[in-house]
């Protein structure tokens, strides 16, 4: 009997141990200086929400791109977000299309672009990855695909997005705005450009990203920007990094921007540097327009370091991790005191 008292008694004491180092495995996993995750960034002030579902998969050990998935059906279905998903803004014939890509710490990904009657294109694109051997499904195609997957269409066009596009059309003048993403009065404004942008880093170490949009208010129809193409509004590296995008799309896509900035952190660049140095090229390419336009890269590296840079001022990034949460930080911009 003594001799069974002291096993349990040993056996007890070493299950507590035992659970005292997971504990503590699990809390170095979170705050060693070299590696810092979980953690997920994105683009803009409403990447705070989208942060928070984004974590609850992090937090319970889950992939980084169910994460991201997670993460940007948030702001995919606010009704007061007119630049992402289900209550964009139409273009100029009054169709709301919307755009997204994801992508996987394996190099898998998947993309739709000019996709009507669908609320979350993010997860259509999601399925594009996971259901076919392509990459990307566009317009009419694209829809059918997301319908034969279980997904019941819907017409998009609000009511308040019609009566903005109606206003529009008295001057059908297209005036695009700066930093629209960060204004709060949103109704009747001229959106010019639009993303949410997500990269995370899981506790594996493993790297995923997505990036929905509605596109450009206004836009001509069959505009495509820079959310939806690999390489250009997003990409991931699982070696290196991921980077994102935000801001007038054709002029990433000339740059190929999110692929730019992975490679010059593959250099050795920090996050930061290598943003700055893909905005210093779209300068170097059009100066001119360069001045009167906003570009933003935002990108994290294995180590779960991150940066942001953009062509103007205004452009601001959300961090969520164990140490911040709710966290907005503005991203340093290269048209400062006039430099």
């Amino acid at each position: 009997m003594y001799n069974r008292r002291k096993f349990l008694k040993l056996s007890a004491a070493t299950a507590s141990v035992a659970a005292i180092s997971r504990s503590a495995i699990a809390k170095n996993l979170y705050t060693t200086a070299e590696n810092k995750f979980p953690i997920v960034i994105s683009t803009w002030d409403f990447g705070i929400a989208a942060n928070k579902a984004a974590w609850k998969v992090l937090e319970k050990g889950g992939r980084a791109v169910d994460a991201v998935e997670a993460g940007v059906r948030i702001p995919e279905a606010d009704m007061k977000n007119h630049t992402v998903g289900r209550a964009g803004y139409p273009d100029r014939d009054g169709f709301v299309t919307l755009d997204a890509c994801i992508m996987d710490e394996n190099g898998n990904c998947g993309s739709v672009a000019a996709m009507e009657d669908i609320a979350h294109p993010i997860s259509v694109a999601r399925l594009v990855m996971d259901k076919t051997p392509h990459v990307m499904l566009v317009g009419d195609g694209a829809r059918q695909f997301a319908i034969e997957q279980g997904i019941k269409p819907e017409k998009l066009l609000t009511p308040e997005s019609r009566a903005a596009w109606k206003k529009w059309l008295k001057t059908a003048k297209y005036s695009p705005v700066m930093n629209i993403e960060n204004q709060q009065s949103r109704q009747g404004s001229k959106y010019n450009h639009d993303t949410i942008g997500m990269l995370a880093l899981d506790a594996k170490g493993n790297i995923g990203g997505a990036c929905t949009t509605s596109g450009m208010a206004f836009k001509m129809h069959g505009r495509v920007g820079d959310s939806p193409i690999i390489g250009a509004g997003l990409y991931i590296d699982n070696e290196v990094g991921g980077a994102t995008s935000t801001g007038v799309g054709e002029e990433v896509i000339r740059n190929v921007g999110s692929f730019l900035v992975v490679e010059l952190m593959r250099q050795g660049l920090s996050p930061e540097d290598a943003c700055k140095e893909a905005v210093q090229r779209i300068i170097k390419k059009k100066p001119e327009i360069a001045k009167q336009i906003q570009v933003g890269f935002l990108a994290i590296n294995k180590k779960g370091e991150y940066g942001a840079y953009a062509l103007q001022d205004g452009f601001s990034f959300a961090v969520c991790d164990s140490n911040k949460q709710d966290t907005l930080i503005p991203g340093k911009y290269f048209y400062k005191d006039g430099k």
